[in-house]
């Protein structure tokens, strides 16, 4: 088996309007105890202090300024330009204990084999250290079934190959919220996610900016799942569990909209379909 290539890792900042969050971040890649092979920063259209912030750290990063496209297209651009053969992303909100890629580049060297991984994470809320929720665990190696009721890998926290971002291609961009989460399930449906157990970096949240992008992001998952099932990827035991995943996200959507005096016939009739597709399939397997 041919050597590996040395692990080249490409940092991916993107940022909207956040000049003093985004400092906090590039400064935890700075100071690495393994450094970054480099550090691109992808200013989304910002109408503040933000490119000013990020002017002082040039020439140690690189910025990429667009007009206000979103985070999947900031983060594309930022991969669009990267040299190195491992991607590694940070939201501006968050930051990077100071072994993070020290503890990458070995979990590269123990797991030959493996093309994505996360880290464990700290999480900080309003500015106090709390413990995740059970929902929110992380799981290594194949991880599709846990991945589909909700994103439990942190864009922060993931190492990926440039390689398979090739491959199963990048952030969809014409997802508004739960973006993540699409790219996620569709790299989990064909290859393991590692996981390290050591955190490497501090998930920080209670920001108002950060809370609106939960703003309607059941619908997106819903989304997410149907695109993928349209995808011809899926295994037999795959698809049964998206479909389970699917058509109850659906029904709860659909019950919701009702409440709100919407029409919801074309949701009840992928509904139908998904269910009578669902029944062949545990009639098929035996379930």
């Amino acid at each position: 088996m041919p050597m590996k290539e040395t692990p080249r890792f490409s940092v991916i900042i993107p940022v909207f309007n956040r000049p003093q969050l985004v400092r906090r971040a590039i400064e935890s890649v700075l100071k690495q105890t393994r450094p970054a092979d480099e550090i691109i920063v992808v200013d989304d259209g910002s109408t503040d202090e933000t490119l000013k912030v990020v002017h002082t750290f040039v020439p140690a990063v690189q910025l990429i300024s667009q007009s206000n496209k979103g985070v999947s297209a900031a983060r594309n651009a930022g991969i669009g330009r990267a040299t190195g053969n491992w991607i590694a992303l940070l939201d501006s909100d968050d930051e990077w204990l100071p072994e993070k890629l020290t503890m990458a580049e070995k979990y590269i060297q123990n797991h030959p084999e493996c093309r994505i991984f996360q880290s464990e994470e700290l999480w900080i809320r309003n500015g106090i250290q709390i413990h995740p929720k059970e929902k929110h665990k992380k799981y290594g190696g194949d991880i599709f079934k846990q991945s589909l009721p909700l994103c439990i890998v942190s864009p922060s926290a993931v190492v990926i190959q440039r390689d398979l971002l090739d491959e199963v291609g990048l952030f969809d961009e014409t997802f508004p919220v739960s973006e993540d989460y699409e790219l996620w399930l569709r790299i989990a449906a064909r290859y393991p996610i590692g996981l390290d157990t050591t955190a490497g970096i501090i998930k920080h949240g209670g920001h108002a900016d950060q809370l609106s992008r939960t703003e309607n992001m059941s619908f997106w998952r819903i989304r997410a799942l149907e695109k993928l099932l349209q995808q011809s990827v899926l295994s037999r035991e795959q698809e049964y569990r998206l479909l389970q995943e699917l058509t109850q996200k659906l029904g709860i959507w659909i019950t919701g909209a009702r409440k709100r005096n919407k029409n919801t016939l074309p949701q009840e009739e992928r509904l139908q379909r998904y269910r009578e597709r669902l029944s062949m399939l545990d009639s098929e397997m035996g379930c």
